[in-house]
C-alpha cells in the first residue's frame, strides 16, 4: 500500500473496526481488501495527504453525512476520506452504518449502471477537430471505449473553450499513438 507507514494508526484503527463484520480481509492490488463471497466491498488506500476507505459499489450509497468523495473518473467507487486515527475512532459509528450498507449491496447484487461511451458529451471542440483532422477522428474512434471515456471526460472537465482546444492539441501526438489519457510511451 502507497505510503503504508505515514498511516500505520490509521490502518490499525480500520482493520480493527471492519473485523467486526463478516467479510473477508485479501491482499488485491497491494492493498487490504474486503469481500463478501468472493465479492469486493472495501479497500484501504494509503494517498500522501490522506488514508481512504474505499467503497467498490460507494455510487449507490445513501451517503446522508457526505462523506463520500468520488476520485479521478470512476464511475461506482467513492471514498471516506481521513487525517488521522482519531478520525476513524469518532466516526465509527458512521463508518459501520456505511460498511452494512455496502455489505447489503454486495448481497443484492447491485451495480451501478455504467455510462458508456456515447453518453459521455463530445465536446464542439473536438467535433471541429474531428472535421479539420479526419486522420485524427479515426484515431480516435480506433482507441478503446475506455481510452475514449477519459479523454472525453478530461477535455469536457475544462470550464473555456480554450482551455477545451489546448488540451485537445496535447492529447493529440498520445491519441495518434493510440494511448490513453496518462498512459506513458513504451520504451
Amino acid at each position: 500500500m502507497a505510503y503504508r507507514e505515514r498511516w500505520t494508526k490509521e490502518i490499525v484503527e480500520m482493520r480493527r473496526l471492519l473485523a467486526e463484520f463478516a467479510m473477508k480481509e485479501e491482499c488485491k492490488w497491494g492493498k487490504p481488501t474486503y469481500t463478501v463471497n468472493g465479492n469486493n466491498v472495501v479497500i484501504l488506500q494509503g494517498f500522501k495527504e490522506f488514508f481512504a476507505l474505499g467503497f467498490f459499489q460507494g455510487a449507490l450509497l445513501k451517503d446522508p453525512k457526505k462523506l463520500l468523495v468520488q476520485l479521478g473518473q470512476t464511475q461506482a467507487g467513492r471514498v471516506m476520506k481521513f487525517a488521522v486515527a482519531e478520525e476513524i475512532i469518532s466516526k465509527a459509528a458512521t463508518i459501520r452504518a456505511y460498511v452494512r450498507e455496502a455489505m447489503a449491496i454486495e448481497k443484492a447484487g447491485l451495480r451501478v449502471e455504467r455510462k458508456k461511451t456515447e453518453d459521455f458529451p463530445v465536446p464542439e471542440e473536438l467535433k471541429a477537430k474531428f472535421q479539420s483532422d479526419p486522420r485524427f477522428k479515426k484515431a480516435f474512434l480506433a482507441l478503446t471505449p475506455g481510452r475514449q471515456r477519459g479523454y472525453l471526460y478530461h477535455f469536457a472537465a475544462a470550464k473555456q473553450g480554450s482551455t477545451r482546444v489546448a488540451r485537445i492539441e496535447k492529447a493529440m501526438p498520445a491519441i495518434l499513438a493510440g494511448r490513453g489519457f496518462l498512459e506513458r510511451p513504451k520504451r
